[in-house]
Protein backbone atom coordinates (compact mmCIF):
# COMPACT_ATOMS: atom_id res chain seq x y z
CA UNK A 1 0.00 0.00 0.00
CA UNK A 2 1.11 3.96 -0.50
CA UNK A 3 0.72 6.77 0.93
CA UNK A 4 -1.71 8.16 -1.96
CA UNK A 5 -4.00 5.10 -1.84
CA UNK A 6 -4.97 6.60 1.83
CA UNK A 7 -6.50 9.44 -0.10
CA UNK A 8 -3.77 12.71 0.75
CA UNK A 9 -3.64 15.56 -0.82
CA UNK A 10 -0.95 15.86 -3.44
CA UNK A 11 1.29 18.43 -1.23
CA UNK A 12 1.04 15.98 1.74
CA UNK A 13 2.71 13.00 -0.35
CA UNK A 14 4.93 15.53 -1.78
CA UNK A 15 6.16 16.27 1.93
CA UNK A 16 6.40 12.42 2.94
CA UNK A 17 8.29 11.73 -0.01
CA UNK A 18 10.87 14.17 0.97
CA UNK A 19 11.31 12.18 3.93
CA UNK A 20 11.96 9.03 1.94
CA UNK A 21 8.86 7.26 3.37
CA UNK A 22 7.12 4.95 0.67
CA UNK A 23 4.62 2.80 2.73
CA UNK A 24 2.70 3.91 5.72
CA UNK A 25 2.99 1.74 8.88
CA UNK A 26 0.19 0.01 10.10
CA UNK A 27 -0.93 2.22 12.31
CA UNK A 28 -0.53 5.03 9.57
CA UNK A 29 -2.70 2.75 7.39
CA UNK A 30 -5.58 2.17 9.30
CA UNK A 31 -5.86 5.62 10.95
CA UNK A 32 -5.26 8.47 8.55
CA UNK A 33 -8.83 7.51 6.44
CA UNK A 34 -10.27 7.11 10.07
CA UNK A 35 -9.00 10.80 10.78
CA UNK A 36 -9.92 12.20 7.49
CA UNK A 37 -13.44 10.84 7.51
CA UNK A 38 -14.38 12.86 10.84
CA UNK A 39 -14.40 10.54 13.17
CA UNK A 40 -13.49 10.46 17.08
CA UNK A 41 -10.63 7.92 17.39
CA UNK A 42 -8.88 5.54 19.91
CA UNK A 43 -5.65 3.88 18.45
CA UNK A 44 -3.00 2.39 20.17
CA UNK A 45 0.31 0.91 18.41
CA UNK A 46 3.92 0.73 19.93
CA UNK A 47 6.30 3.51 20.19
CA UNK A 48 8.23 4.23 17.34
CA UNK A 49 5.83 3.13 14.88
CA UNK A 50 4.99 6.59 13.32
CA UNK A 51 1.74 7.19 15.75
CA UNK A 52 2.35 11.12 15.04
CA UNK A 53 2.49 11.05 11.17
CA UNK A 54 -0.94 8.76 11.74
CA UNK A 55 -2.51 12.21 13.11
CA UNK A 56 -0.34 14.79 11.58
CA UNK A 57 -0.84 14.20 7.72
CA UNK A 58 -4.87 13.67 8.32
CA UNK A 59 -4.87 16.68 10.68
CA UNK A 60 -2.96 18.87 7.90
CA UNK A 61 -5.45 17.51 5.07
CA UNK A 62 -8.87 18.60 7.13
CA UNK A 63 -7.89 21.93 7.63
CA UNK A 64 -6.87 22.91 4.05
CA UNK A 65 -10.97 22.09 3.72
CA UNK A 66 -12.86 19.36 1.63
CA UNK A 67 -11.62 20.26 -1.60
CA UNK A 68 -7.89 20.04 0.28
CA UNK A 69 -7.13 23.21 -1.40
CA UNK A 70 -8.76 25.95 0.53
CA UNK A 71 -7.61 27.01 4.31
CA UNK A 72 -10.38 28.57 6.59
CA UNK A 73 -9.00 32.00 8.23
CA UNK A 74 -7.97 31.64 11.77
CA UNK A 75 -9.40 34.23 13.91
CA UNK A 76 -6.49 36.40 16.80
CA UNK A 77 -5.43 34.29 19.69
CA UNK A 78 -7.80 31.65 17.98
CA UNK A 79 -6.70 27.85 16.80
CA UNK A 80 -8.54 25.75 14.52
CA UNK A 81 -6.28 22.34 15.96
CA UNK A 82 -4.79 21.65 19.47
CA UNK A 83 -2.10 18.95 19.88
CA UNK A 84 -1.70 17.54 24.03
CA UNK A 85 1.18 16.22 25.08
CA UNK A 86 2.97 15.86 28.72
CA UNK A 87 6.54 16.66 27.91
CA UNK A 88 8.96 19.71 26.14
CA UNK A 89 10.55 16.89 23.85
CA UNK A 90 7.63 15.53 22.83
CA UNK A 91 5.42 18.81 22.21
CA UNK A 92 8.73 19.59 20.26
CA UNK A 93 9.04 16.51 18.16
CA UNK A 94 4.94 16.76 17.12
CA UNK A 95 5.82 20.83 16.06
CA UNK A 96 8.78 19.33 13.75
CA UNK A 97 6.99 16.86 11.96
CA UNK A 98 3.75 19.60 11.80
CA UNK A 99 6.25 21.87 10.27
CA UNK A 100 7.80 18.94 8.09
CA UNK A 101 4.57 17.32 6.72
CA UNK A 102 3.05 21.12 6.67
CA UNK A 103 6.30 22.63 4.26
CA UNK A 104 4.08 22.91 1.18
CA UNK A 105 0.90 24.26 2.45
CA UNK A 106 -0.13 27.67 4.00
CA UNK A 107 -0.94 26.50 7.20
CA UNK A 108 0.41 28.04 10.61
CA UNK A 109 1.56 26.52 13.65
CA UNK A 110 3.51 27.67 16.78
CA UNK A 111 3.98 25.17 20.13
CA UNK A 112 4.17 26.33 23.68
CA UNK A 113 5.38 24.73 27.24
CA UNK A 114 7.00 26.02 30.25
CA UNK A 115 10.39 26.61 31.59
CA UNK A 116 10.81 29.52 28.86
CA UNK A 117 9.32 33.16 28.49
CA UNK A 118 5.82 33.08 27.58
CA UNK A 119 5.67 36.44 25.84
CA UNK A 120 7.14 35.18 22.25
CA UNK A 121 4.72 32.25 22.72
CA UNK A 122 2.01 34.74 23.61
CA UNK A 123 3.15 36.98 20.32
CA UNK A 124 2.79 33.92 17.93
CA UNK A 125 -0.87 33.01 19.09
CA UNK A 126 -1.45 36.94 18.19
CA UNK A 127 -2.62 35.98 14.37
CA UNK A 128 -3.88 33.14 15.54
CA UNK A 129 -2.88 29.76 14.57
CA UNK A 130 -4.40 26.46 12.58
CA UNK A 131 -2.47 24.05 14.72
CA UNK A 132 -1.31 24.51 18.29
CA UNK A 133 1.20 21.83 19.92
CA UNK A 134 0.65 22.66 24.28
CA UNK A 135 1.94 21.34 27.31
CA UNK A 136 -1.31 21.14 29.52
CA UNK A 137 0.26 23.74 32.57
CA UNK A 138 1.60 26.21 29.60
CA UNK A 139 -1.57 26.16 27.85
CA UNK A 140 -3.68 27.34 30.65
CA UNK A 141 -1.28 30.14 31.50
CA UNK A 142 -1.86 31.57 27.89
CA UNK A 143 -5.51 31.09 28.35
CA UNK A 144 -5.84 32.93 31.77
CA UNK A 145 -3.99 35.86 30.31
CA UNK A 146 -5.94 35.90 27.39
CA UNK A 147 -3.78 35.04 24.61
CA UNK A 148 -5.65 31.57 23.37
CA UNK A 149 -9.16 31.04 22.76
CA UNK A 150 -11.19 27.81 21.88
CA UNK A 151 -14.38 28.77 20.13
CA UNK A 152 -12.85 27.93 16.98
CA UNK A 153 -11.22 25.03 17.69
CA UNK A 154 -12.30 22.09 15.37
CA UNK A 155 -9.77 19.05 16.15
CA UNK A 156 -8.56 17.84 19.88
CA UNK A 157 -5.86 15.60 20.20
CA UNK A 158 -3.93 14.09 23.05
CA UNK A 159 -0.67 12.29 22.38
CA UNK A 160 0.57 9.68 24.26
CA UNK A 161 -2.45 9.98 26.94
CA UNK A 162 -1.61 7.08 29.19
CA UNK A 163 1.85 9.38 29.64
CA UNK A 164 -0.38 12.24 30.74
CA UNK A 165 -2.67 10.33 33.31
CA UNK A 166 0.50 8.89 34.85
CA UNK A 167 2.23 12.27 35.29
CA UNK A 168 -0.92 13.44 37.22
CA UNK A 169 -2.66 15.87 33.70
CA UNK A 170 -6.35 14.70 34.20
CA UNK A 171 -7.05 17.20 36.71
CA UNK A 172 -5.82 19.68 33.90
CA UNK A 173 -6.66 18.02 30.69
CA UNK A 174 -10.94 18.26 32.42
CA UNK A 175 -10.09 21.93 32.73
CA UNK A 176 -9.04 22.34 29.15
CA UNK A 177 -11.89 20.27 28.26
CA UNK A 178 -14.16 22.31 29.47
CA UNK A 179 -13.31 26.02 27.67
CA UNK A 180 -13.03 23.42 24.44
CA UNK A 181 -16.47 23.76 21.99
CA UNK A 182 -18.58 20.61 22.62
CA UNK A 183 -18.49 20.24 18.48
CA UNK A 184 -14.93 18.58 17.48
CA UNK A 185 -13.42 16.28 16.32
CA UNK A 186 -11.50 13.91 19.20
CA UNK A 187 -8.19 12.16 18.51
CA UNK A 188 -6.23 9.80 21.17
CA UNK A 189 -2.67 8.59 20.30
CA UNK A 190 -0.71 6.82 22.69
CA UNK A 191 1.50 3.46 23.07
CA UNK A 192 -0.68 2.25 25.97
CA UNK A 193 -4.08 2.90 26.78
CA UNK A 194 -4.40 2.57 31.06
CA UNK A 195 -7.56 1.79 32.22
CA UNK A 196 -8.26 5.14 33.65
CA UNK A 197 -7.43 6.22 30.11
CA UNK A 198 -10.37 3.98 28.56
CA UNK A 199 -12.80 5.88 31.17
CA UNK A 200 -11.53 9.10 29.81
CA UNK A 201 -11.84 8.32 26.29
CA UNK A 202 -16.04 6.80 27.24
CA UNK A 203 -16.55 10.39 28.69
CA UNK A 204 -14.64 12.17 25.85
CA UNK A 205 -15.04 10.33 22.51
CA UNK A 206 -18.41 10.20 20.40
CA UNK A 207 -18.85 6.75 18.86
CA UNK A 208 -15.33 6.22 18.35
CA UNK A 209 -13.22 3.69 16.14
CA UNK A 210 -10.97 1.77 18.02
CA UNK A 211 -7.34 0.74 16.75
CA UNK A 212 -5.14 -1.60 18.31
CA UNK A 213 -2.05 -2.77 15.70
CA UNK A 214 -0.10 -4.27 18.87
CA UNK A 215 -0.88 -6.15 22.19
CA UNK A 216 -0.35 -3.67 24.46
CA UNK A 217 2.86 -3.61 26.56
CA UNK A 218 5.04 -4.93 23.63
CA UNK A 219 8.17 -4.35 22.31
CA UNK A 220 8.78 -4.42 19.05
CA UNK A 221 10.45 -6.97 16.99
CA UNK A 222 12.99 -5.45 15.97
CA UNK A 223 14.66 -4.58 19.19
CA UNK A 224 17.18 -7.05 20.40
CA UNK A 225 17.11 -7.12 23.93
CA UNK A 226 20.04 -8.31 26.15
CA UNK A 227 20.92 -8.38 30.34
CA UNK A 228 24.12 -8.00 31.29
CA UNK A 229 24.33 -9.24 35.54
CA UNK A 230 26.96 -7.21 36.83
CA UNK A 231 27.84 -5.60 40.48
CA UNK A 232 26.65 -2.75 40.98
CA UNK A 233 29.84 -0.87 41.58
CA UNK A 234 31.33 -2.21 38.39
CA UNK A 235 28.45 -0.66 36.28
CA UNK A 236 30.16 2.34 35.09
CA UNK A 237 33.40 0.36 34.30
CA UNK A 238 31.43 -1.63 32.11
CA UNK A 239 29.32 0.84 30.43
CA UNK A 240 32.62 2.39 29.67
CA UNK A 241 33.85 -1.20 28.17
CA UNK A 242 31.08 -1.79 25.60
CA UNK A 243 30.81 1.85 24.65
CA UNK A 244 35.03 1.66 23.34
CA UNK A 245 34.89 -2.24 22.88
CA UNK A 246 32.45 -1.86 20.47
CA UNK A 247 33.33 1.56 18.70
CA UNK A 248 29.38 3.02 19.45
CA UNK A 249 29.10 6.71 17.66
CA UNK A 250 25.62 7.20 19.16
CA UNK A 251 24.27 5.59 22.43
CA UNK A 252 21.56 6.32 24.42
CA UNK A 253 21.80 5.80 28.55
CA UNK A 254 18.68 5.65 30.91
CA UNK A 255 18.91 6.13 34.88
CA UNK A 256 16.78 6.47 37.27
CA UNK A 257 17.72 9.72 38.71
CA UNK A 258 19.03 13.25 38.39
CA UNK A 259 21.75 12.58 40.17
CA UNK A 260 23.05 9.57 38.71
CA UNK A 261 23.03 11.06 35.14
CA UNK A 262 25.19 13.80 36.07
CA UNK A 263 27.59 11.78 37.61
CA UNK A 264 27.53 9.38 34.63
CA UNK A 265 27.46 11.95 32.04
CA UNK A 266 30.96 13.22 34.19
CA UNK A 267 32.39 9.90 34.43
CA UNK A 268 32.42 9.02 31.10
CA UNK A 269 33.78 12.68 29.99
CA UNK A 270 36.98 11.37 32.17
CA UNK A 271 37.11 8.27 30.12
CA UNK A 272 37.53 10.40 26.91
CA UNK A 273 33.50 9.90 25.67
CA UNK A 274 31.92 12.55 24.90
CA UNK A 275 28.50 12.79 26.87
CA UNK A 276 25.84 14.80 28.18
CA UNK A 277 23.19 14.40 30.98
CA UNK A 278 19.17 15.73 30.13
CA UNK A 279 16.89 15.50 32.68
CA UNK A 280 14.26 17.92 34.47
CA UNK A 281 16.89 20.21 36.03
CA UNK A 282 18.33 20.89 32.83
CA UNK A 283 17.06 24.21 31.55
CA UNK A 284 15.47 24.15 28.49
CA UNK A 285 18.04 25.71 26.22
CA UNK A 286 20.58 22.99 28.45
CA UNK A 287 18.10 20.31 27.20
CA UNK A 288 18.06 21.10 23.34
CA UNK A 289 21.29 22.01 22.89
CA UNK A 290 22.44 18.49 24.46
CA UNK A 291 19.57 16.81 21.78
CA UNK A 292 20.80 18.43 19.09
CA UNK A 293 24.56 17.72 19.79
CA UNK A 294 23.49 14.03 20.59
CA UNK A 295 21.88 13.86 16.82
CA UNK A 296 24.50 15.56 15.40
CA UNK A 297 27.58 13.03 16.46
CA UNK A 298 29.25 15.83 18.22
CA UNK A 299 27.77 14.28 21.61
CA UNK A 300 28.40 10.33 21.45
CA UNK A 301 26.43 9.66 24.99
CA UNK A 302 23.54 10.89 26.33
CA UNK A 303 22.66 10.16 29.71
CA UNK A 304 18.82 10.91 30.06
CA UNK A 305 16.14 9.95 33.07
CA UNK A 306 13.13 8.94 32.19
CA UNK A 307 11.71 12.37 30.93
CA UNK A 308 13.42 11.20 27.34
CA UNK A 309 11.80 8.03 27.58
CA UNK A 310 8.80 9.48 24.91
CA UNK A 311 9.57 12.32 23.19
CA UNK A 312 12.70 11.51 21.69
CA UNK A 313 13.04 10.73 18.10
CA UNK A 314 16.24 10.18 16.90
CA UNK A 315 16.73 8.77 13.46
CA UNK A 316 17.97 5.11 13.23
CA UNK A 317 19.49 5.57 16.86
CA UNK A 318 21.43 2.05 17.10
CA UNK A 319 21.59 1.73 21.03
CA UNK A 320 20.22 1.93 24.31
CA UNK A 321 21.46 0.68 27.33
CA UNK A 322 19.21 0.93 30.85
CA UNK A 323 22.30 1.87 33.31
CA UNK A 324 19.75 1.49 35.73
CA UNK A 325 16.14 -0.73 35.31
CA UNK A 326 12.85 1.68 35.98
CA UNK A 327 10.97 1.15 38.97
CA UNK A 328 7.44 0.98 36.79
CA UNK A 329 7.86 -1.99 34.40
CA UNK A 330 6.07 -0.29 31.54
CA UNK A 331 8.95 2.54 31.16
CA UNK A 332 11.27 0.10 29.75
CA UNK A 333 9.02 -0.46 27.01
CA UNK A 334 8.77 2.95 26.19
CA UNK A 335 12.58 3.39 27.13
CA UNK A 336 13.77 0.86 24.66
CA UNK A 337 11.47 1.98 22.14
CA UNK A 338 13.64 5.06 21.28
CA UNK A 339 15.52 2.35 19.47
CA UNK A 340 14.16 0.03 16.13
CA UNK A 341 12.10 2.68 14.88
CA UNK A 342 10.17 3.14 11.64
CA UNK A 343 11.50 -0.79 10.52
CA UNK A 344 15.08 -0.09 11.93
CA UNK A 345 16.86 -2.73 13.58
CA UNK A 346 17.71 -1.58 17.44
CA UNK A 347 19.49 -3.02 20.32
CA UNK A 348 18.36 -2.80 24.16
CA UNK A 349 21.20 -3.38 26.86
CA UNK A 350 20.54 -3.54 30.88
CA UNK A 351 22.90 -3.75 33.27
CA UNK A 352 20.89 -5.26 36.31
CA UNK A 353 22.61 -5.66 39.49
CA UNK A 354 21.26 -7.89 42.47
CA UNK A 355 19.11 -5.27 44.12
CA UNK A 356 17.03 -5.07 40.34
CA UNK A 357 16.44 -8.99 40.04
CA UNK A 358 12.64 -8.24 41.00
CA UNK A 359 12.05 -5.29 38.57
CA UNK A 360 13.98 -7.63 35.98
CA UNK A 361 11.18 -9.99 36.93
CA UNK A 362 8.51 -7.15 36.41
CA UNK A 363 9.65 -6.38 33.33
CA UNK A 364 9.49 -10.05 31.79
CA UNK A 365 6.02 -10.50 33.25
CA UNK A 366 4.97 -7.37 31.26
CA UNK A 367 6.71 -8.18 27.96
CA UNK A 368 5.75 -11.98 28.55
CA UNK A 369 9.19 -12.87 27.29
CA UNK A 370 12.27 -14.01 29.13
CA UNK A 371 15.41 -11.28 27.45
CA UNK A 372 18.81 -13.68 27.33
CA UNK A 373 21.61 -12.86 30.12
CA UNK A 374 25.24 -12.84 28.95
CA UNK A 375 27.94 -12.11 31.36
CA UNK A 376 30.60 -9.97 29.95
CA UNK A 377 33.92 -11.34 30.45
CA UNK A 378 36.20 -9.39 32.92
CA UNK A 379 33.28 -8.28 34.61
CA UNK A 380 31.94 -11.45 35.86
CA UNK A 381 29.41 -10.71 39.23
CA UNK A 382 29.47 -12.74 42.31
CA UNK A 383 27.07 -15.42 43.01
CA UNK A 384 24.71 -14.11 44.75
CA UNK A 385 24.21 -11.00 42.04
CA UNK A 386 23.35 -14.01 40.06
CA UNK A 387 21.30 -15.90 42.08
CA UNK A 388 19.22 -12.76 43.07
CA UNK A 389 18.81 -11.69 39.73
CA UNK A 390 17.50 -15.27 38.39
CA UNK A 391 15.34 -15.63 41.77
CA UNK A 392 14.01 -11.99 40.45
CA UNK A 393 14.45 -11.00 44.31
CA UNK A 394 15.61 -7.14 45.37
CA UNK A 395 14.41 -4.07 45.52
CA UNK A 396 16.65 -0.63 44.73
CA UNK A 397 16.87 1.60 46.91
CA UNK A 398 14.14 4.72 45.72
CA UNK A 399 16.23 7.66 47.61
CA UNK A 400 16.82 10.62 45.47
CA UNK A 401 14.50 9.70 42.93
CA UNK A 402 13.77 12.25 40.32
CA UNK A 403 11.19 15.01 41.25
CA UNK A 404 10.61 13.24 44.71
CA UNK A 405 8.64 10.12 45.79
CA UNK A 406 9.82 6.91 44.02
CA UNK A 407 8.33 4.88 46.39
CA UNK A 408 4.62 6.34 45.58
CA UNK A 409 5.76 6.41 41.57
CA UNK A 410 6.35 2.47 41.66
CA UNK A 411 2.93 1.86 42.74
CA UNK A 412 -0.35 2.27 39.69
CA UNK A 413 -1.67 5.94 40.37
CA UNK A 414 -4.83 4.44 40.82
CA UNK A 415 -3.47 2.73 43.83
CA UNK A 416 -1.22 5.62 45.73
CA UNK A 417 -2.05 7.11 49.10
CA UNK A 418 -2.67 10.76 49.12
CA UNK A 419 0.00 12.54 51.73
CA UNK A 420 -0.89 15.14 53.41
CA UNK A 421 1.10 18.50 53.42
CA UNK A 422 2.87 17.96 50.47
CA UNK A 423 3.64 20.92 48.65
CA UNK A 424 2.40 21.92 45.28
CA UNK A 425 5.07 22.68 42.74
CA UNK A 426 5.81 25.68 41.22
CA UNK A 427 4.40 26.99 37.88
CA UNK A 428 6.59 25.14 34.77
CA UNK A 429 5.86 22.56 32.30
CA UNK A 430 5.74 18.86 32.76
CA UNK A 431 3.88 19.18 36.01
CA UNK A 432 -0.11 19.70 35.83
CA UNK A 433 -0.86 23.73 36.53
CA UNK A 434 -3.84 22.89 38.70
CA UNK A 435 -1.34 21.69 41.04
CA UNK A 436 -0.33 25.71 41.32
CA UNK A 437 -3.76 26.85 41.12
CA UNK A 438 -5.72 24.38 43.37
CA UNK A 439 -4.90 24.54 46.97
CA UNK A 440 -5.36 20.59 47.23
CA UNK A 441 -1.74 18.92 47.87
CA UNK A 442 0.22 17.89 44.93
CA UNK A 443 0.48 14.36 45.49
CA UNK A 444 -3.64 14.25 44.55
CA UNK A 445 -3.06 15.08 41.18
CA UNK A 446 -0.47 12.41 41.04
CA UNK A 447 2.85 15.12 41.79
CA UNK A 448 5.16 13.95 44.76
CA UNK A 449 6.23 16.86 46.34
CA UNK A 450 9.26 19.76 45.75
CA UNK A 451 9.36 18.75 42.06
CA UNK A 452 11.13 21.46 40.84
CA UNK A 453 9.96 24.18 37.98
CA UNK A 454 11.40 22.11 35.44
CA UNK A 455 10.75 18.44 35.86
CA UNK A 456 8.27 16.35 33.89
CA UNK A 457 5.94 15.92 36.97
CA UNK A 458 6.74 11.92 37.60
CA UNK A 459 9.46 10.37 39.71
CA UNK A 460 12.39 9.45 37.62
CA UNK A 461 13.69 5.60 37.54
CA UNK A 462 16.27 5.33 36.36
CA UNK A 463 19.84 -2.31 26.03
CA UNK A 464 22.20 -5.33 21.17
CA UNK A 465 23.68 -8.02 20.40
CA UNK A 466 27.33 -7.59 18.97
CA UNK A 467 29.13 -8.49 22.51
CA UNK A 468 31.24 -11.84 22.44
CA UNK A 469 30.56 -12.95 25.76
CA UNK A 470 30.06 -15.43 28.06
CA UNK A 471 26.84 -16.57 28.30
CA UNK A 472 24.68 -17.64 31.37
CA UNK A 473 22.23 -20.31 31.11
CA UNK A 474 18.75 -18.99 30.41
CA UNK A 475 16.55 -19.12 33.02
CA UNK A 476 13.51 -20.95 31.72
CA UNK A 477 9.88 -21.35 32.62
CA UNK A 478 9.33 -19.67 35.96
Amino acid sequence: MSFSSLGLIEPLLRAVAEQGYTSPSPIQEKAIPAVLSGRDLMAAAQTGTGKTAGFTLPLLQRLMGPDGASRKRVGANRVRALVLTPTRELAMQVAESVATYGKFLPLRHTVVFGGVGINPQMMALRKGVDVLVACPGRLLDLHAQNAVRFDELEVLVLDEADRMLDMGFIHDIRRILRLLPTKRQNLLFSATFAEEIRELATSLLQEPLSIEVAPRNTTAERIEQLVHPVDKANKPALLCHLIKSHDWKQVLVFTRTKHIANRLAEKLEREGIRAAAIHGNKSQGARTSALSGFKSGEIRVLVATDIAARGLDIDKLPQVINFELPNVAEDYVHRIGRTGRAGADGHAISLVAADEGKLLRGIEKLIKQDIERQVVAGFEPDTQTLQAIERGIGQPARKGQEGGDAGRAARPRSQQKPRSGAAAPKSGEGKPASAKRSPRPAAKSGNGKGRSATADGRPQQSQTKQHANQSVRPHGNR
